[in-house]
């Protein structure tokens, strides 16, 4: 049955409509000192022919009773760190859940955590390994890069993105983060969910990890912290640099967007949004804050 169309079941009186979504969890922050980037929030897509986050097939969009109500819940970011990086929270619209990303390692073999995308490996000196990138979760995001054993360049790896990995750390550079996705659901193309890029030792011919598209933040160096994820596009945030004083930055929370045809309203409580647009045949709402709020339609 297309998108929009309305349907009775077979429980009379009972009326449904077809529902696209988006839902983006929120994104990890990096870890400190020479912390590896924040994984990306899970990202989980059934608009269109649009991939789903890992580059997977777009998922079904959801058929759901009219005057009834379904809980959305936004994921905040993971906070800024001095230490081991934080986990982004998890996102959720009725039976959809988007998986937090991944909080970066840091100094000394701190290994990336798993998550919607996987947050990146912490550098080390040559007496200890560095630390390997967190896993991604199937369909959702990929996992972060690792970071790299030097005495004078240690380098933190990078968050995965829904997109692509986090790449590793080399010699003196730091590993940027994954890319994340585009989606059109709003109308017009926007990336969201890139990872946060690794932190990096200040030495000559230092670089530090860039974020991956969408939103990702900028790995630190001596003096610099790492750069914040964007806000409600689920990105992670930059690791921190040399020093224990440089923070990472914190993640980016998520977001969730729906999609259904213009001859039906939508009802919300206890969530932020932008209010209900229309594109073309199809109204859509972007809905950027809350924890148990719940939608309707009628």
């Amino acid at each position: 049955m297309p998108l929009g169309a309305t349907r009775f079941g077979f429980q009379a009186g009972l009326r449904q409509v077809d529902v696209s979504y988006l839902v983006i969890a929120g994104g990890a922050s990096g870890g400190s000192p020479l912390g590896g980037g924040g994984g990306a929030g899970g990202y989980r897509n059934s608009y269109a022919s649009e991939t789903s986050g890992r580059n997977s097939s777009t998922e079904t969009p959801l058929t759901l009773a009219l005057n009834t109500t379904y809980t959305v819940t936004i994921g905040a970011g993971g906070a800024a760190s001095t230490g081991a990086g934080n986990n982004g929270n998890n996102s959720v619209f009725d039976t959809i859940t988007s998986t937090g990303g991944g909080a970066g390692g840091r100094y000394q073999a701190y290994a990336g955590s798993t998550g919607g995308s996987g947050g990146g490996g912490g550098g080390a000196d040559t007496a200890n390994p560095a630390g390997a990138g967190g896993s991604g979760t199937t369909a959702q995001g990929f996992g972060g890069g690792s970071g790299h054993s030097n005495d004078s360049y240690n380098a933190a790896g990078g968050g995965g993105g829904a997109s692509a990995v986090g790449a590793n750390a080399l010699n003196n550079v730091a590993g940027n983060g994954g890319n994340g996705l585009a989606s059109s659901i709003t109308g017009s193309s926007v990336t969201r969910a890139g990872g946060g890029g690794g932190g990096i030792y200040a030495g000559g011919g230092y670089v530090q990890g860039t974020g991956g598209t969408g939103g990702g933040g900028t790995g630190g160096t001596n003096g610099v912290p790492g750069t914040n994820g964007t806000v409600n596009t689920g990105s992670g945030s930059g690791g921190g640099g040399w020093t224990n004083s440089q923070a990472s930055g914190a993640g980016g929370s998520g977001v969730v967007i729906l999609r259904y045809p213009n001859n039906y309203t939508i009802s919300t409580s206890g969530l932020t949004t932008g209010g209900e647009q229309t594109d073309g045949s199809d109204k859509y709402i972007v809905i950027t804050a809350g924890i148990g709020g719940t939608v309707s339609w009628t």
